[in-house]
């Protein structure tokens, strides 16, 4: 008999299931005192990805070397030793494909890297290199992180643990379904426009889109540079807080880092009244299925009941923010992917005729469809004679949105939101129009605008047993806000406890 946090477990059976779906606390609680080795933890997270991530698509690669079980056996001498390491030490966990590890590939799910292999490491890797954790691969995602679920990697689509049907969202996919199958049991993300949060509330997982800057972007490929932003992904808001504690603060290398120490809140006693929520009318519209917008409304009563007080509000400026996100990311991102050109580190078309050819064929077959739709889109904004009217108006209303969230921020301390506006859609659905794949981060986009933190956290099913996501968003810097709230609805609600069914296979 084994027992690891709350659970007391009987057989091999059970104590499987609730191993991977343990917290990162329970974990360290039953390393640190010797009822479950880091060694034999790490080869069954292992054995259940090979298990079934040919059904779900979640890792590109794995991690599956020499080092990484050396790497477990050192921990658990040092836990014998009764040595006092960190939360995360001996916890795996997944990596988006567009963060760099050295030595291992860094593909951004794209033919055009499918064969770069990074030789530095990222900060958040360093970082996360000295809080001990063991990283078991490196994780699927809609290439270059365009897109919005996982269907554009060049390789192949994850598939959602809920509904194998329907897409994990993006272009953060691949990370999300290692968290909520149980492969893993953090993950890392990328966020430039919802690439966590929405894959989050697809998946039925929590995602945190932290303040600009507050992590380091080094060692992240660029999409759109002043967007882009490295967050947690986890079953439980503390488990989240605890990777971003560990990945957060000032870096030298990124000179858009933060003189800012993230330090991870306590958890005890916390207290939510007098709190108050705006929710935006603008997110509470027609656009809003009706399945999302009133399980959102019912986990609304619930931080009502802990006493928030709770008004609606007017934000204009959202109903332009989408329209300026596709503006201003597709410009950055024409301009950071101009450095795959075929001639050092990327795809290289066979047998060009001229340099000017080896340019033109190298981008045209490494890159896919989104890409280049984006590539093409961005390069007419930033043209002669096209500037002002697109990318500077759209400059400008990005300032509109801050002024907008300011305003609100001088009443309110939070802004509550669905996620996403509908549940996970089929594959296929949007494929043919991507207008309407667009609109799926018309809720999250604001947020990546203003450079605000942004949290998503599973707050119900709808009636196709599909997981909805809640989001909230706060002031810059007050990340730790969101955690508390979030905390404070998943300790009165027990909807992040559920996993989807068959991801055992029997076991």
């Amino acid at each position: 008999m084994l027992l690891i946090g709350n659970y007391i477990v009987l057989g091999f059976r059970k104590l499987f299931k609730v191993m991977l779906f343990s917290s990162v606390s329970q974990l360290h609680h039953a390393f640190k005192s010797r009822q479950l080795k880091v060694v034999d933890f790490l080869k069954q997270t292992l054995a259940h990805i090979h298990k079934t991530d040919a059904e779900f698509n979640a890792f590109l690669s794995l991690s599956e070397t020499p080092g990484l079980m050396a790497s477990a056996e050192t921990l658990d001498i040092a836990y014998d030793r009764g040595e006092n390491l960190p939360l995360l030490a001996g916890i795996p966990i997944a990596i988006k494909d567009n963060i760099c590890i050295q030595s291992q590939k860094t593909t951004c799910a794209s033919k055009m890297l499918s064969e770069f292999i990074s030789p530095y490491d990222a900060t958040v890797i360093q970082k996360l290199r000295s809080h001990h954790v063991l990283m078991v691969g490196k994780t699927n995602m809609d290439e270059f992180a365009m897109g919005s679920s996982t269907e554009n990697s060049a390789f192949f689509p994850s598939k959602n643990p809920w509904n194998r049907e329907c897409v994990p969202g993006g272009s953060s996919g691949g990370s999300a379904v290692a968290v909520a199958s149980g492969q893993s049991v953090i993950s890392l993300g990328s966020d430039t426009g919802g690439s966590i949060r929405q894959p989050a509330a697809f998946c039925g997982i929590v995602g945190l889109k932290p303040t600009y800057g507050l992590v380091s972007r080094y060692g992240l490929v660029a999409f759109a540079s002043s967007l882009d932003q490295i967050g947690p992904f986890a079953r439980t808001v503390e488990d989240a807080a605890i990777l971003l504690e560990a990945i957060a603060g000032k870096d030298p290398h990124d000179a858009t880092s933060a003189s800012y120490s993230f330090i991870k809140p306590s958890f005890e006693n916390l207290s939510i009244k007098g709190l108050k929520i705006g929710l935006p009318q603008e997110l509470f519209s027609d656009a809003i299925s009706d399945d999302v917008k009133q399980t959102v409304l019912t986990a609304v009563e619930v931080l009502k009941s802990e006493g928030a007080l709770v008004e609606t509000v007017s934000m204009s400026s959202f109903q332009a923010a989408l329209s300026a996100y596709y503006i201003i990311a597709p410009a950055e991102a024409s301009s950071n992917l101009a450095r795959f050109d075929g001639v050092r580190y990327t795809y290289r078309s066979e047998n060009p005729e001229t340099l000017s050819d080896l340019f033109k064929k190298s981008r045209g077959q490494g890159f896919g469809s989104e890409v280049k739709r984006r590539i093409i889109l961005g390069t007419y904004v930033l043209s002669s004679g096209y500037y002002d009217a697109y990318y500077l108006k759209a400059q400008k209303l990005r300032t509109l949105i801050k002024e907008d969230f300011k305003r609100i921020f001088n009443t309110f301390d939070v802004i509550l939101s669905p996620t996403t506006p509908s549940t996970a859609f089929k594959f296929g659905a949007h494929l043919q129009n991507p207008l309407a794949m667009y609109m799926a981060d018309i809720a999250t986009i604001p947020a990546n605008m203003a450079g605000l933190p942004s949290l998503s956290i599973p707050c119900g099913f709808s009636s196709e047993k599909l997981p909805i996501g809640m989001q909230l968003t706060g002031k810059a810097f007050d990340d730790a806000l969101l955690l508390k709230i979030g905390h404070v609805f998943q300790s009165k609600t027990t909807h992040h406890q559920r996993y989807p069914e068959g991801v055992f296979h029997g076991v």
